[in-house]
């Protein structure tokens, strides 16, 4: 366990006109976004951009990862049936040309919600054609029919977190969640020539060695875009932080996944699975399909 946070994890509080509103009709519309629910800390500068990360399924998992803030139970509320409708309409309204989505996950669902997943890009779709949509979902246990289910919506990019090195899976992860069973989704969408995208938290006392071989087995199965940020603490009953690593380690993880050739890694202290800076060069990359492998640090 180390002491307080350093300089370089410090934010502004969020604010400004464009995030009021967004928050405003997000709660209007009885929509859930990660960005609060996760406690992000690029929340302010992400939504004064006009970008956000809705969640889907509601706001409650039912898993316990235990870096995680989101609330977890064994048995959450019944999906909204109108959540879809209202997800398409605030990305319309707000006229986002890149939107992520994710959830929590549902393991009491006989389908773990990815026949909603498929109706809320079937709805975006349907509402902006022109949105590219990242989904950023579950494990699904691994099963991979679940996914191909999900997949025949068509979404830009199929994100899904392995989190963490593969030593640390456990404490880190719910015990239902393994990184064979991570890097199984993964490698089952892009086999279905999608393009993929995933994270990795550090701090958590991995070592930078587990972390390249991480990024190569990664690599290995073709994953195309990569984000790696610190992990910070969400309340004293998580997980405590291990280190806090240095912008100088991020910048080399960064320069080291450029070489194995992703597509595009974004690595620094405050970057998260759908940091926006990665968000814009994905778009720029579907849209030319011709963006030579980039880092950014």
């Amino acid at each position: 366990m180390v002491g307080g946070r350093p300089e370089w994890l410090k934010v502004k509080m969020p604010g400004g006109e464009r995030y009021a509103r967004i928050k405003q009709r997000a709660r209007q519309l009885k929509l859930h976004t990660v960005c609060e629910e996760a406690q992000c800390p690029n929340v302010g500068e992400c939504w004064s951009g006009g970008t956000a990360t809705f969640m889907v399924l509601g706001d409650t998992c039912t898993r316990g990862c235990r870096f995680c803030a989101v609330n977890t139970a064994r048995n959450p509320s019944p999906p909204d049936q109108a959540e879809p409708a209202n997800l398409a309409d605030a990305i319309a309204e707000m006229g986002l040309d890149y939107v992520v989505v994710t959830s929590v996950n549902r393991d009491d669902l006989l389908d773990q919600g990815a026949g909603h997943f498929r109706a809320c890009i079937q709805a975006s779709r349907e509402r902006s054609p022109s949105t590219l949509v990242e989904v950023l979902i579950p494990d699904f246990r691994g099963r991979t029919d679940l996914l191909d289910s999900l997949l025949e919506a068509r979404p830009d990019v199929l994100a899904h977190n392995v989190e963490t090195v593969p030593r640390l899976q456990v404490p880190v992860r719910d015990p239902r969640a393994n990184w064979e069973q991570s890097t199984t989704i993964l490698q089952h969408a892009k086999a279905r020539g999608f393009l993929t995208k995933t994270s990795l938290q550090v701090g958590h006392g991995e070592t930078e060695a587990e972390m390249l071989v991480a990024m190569r087995q990664l690599r290995a199965i073709d994953v195309d875009f990569l984000t790696i940020g610190q992990y910070l603490r969400p309340t004293p009953a998580h997980l405590a932080v291990q280190e806090y690593v240095h912008p100088d380690t991020f910048t080399r993880y960064a320069e080291a996944g450029r070489e194995m050739g992703f597509g595009f890694v974004a690595s620094g202290p405050l970057v998260r699975s759908s940091y926006k800076a990665g968000e814009y060069f994905i778009r720029d990359f579907l849209r030319g399909r011709a963006a030579p492998p980039r880092a950014e640090a």
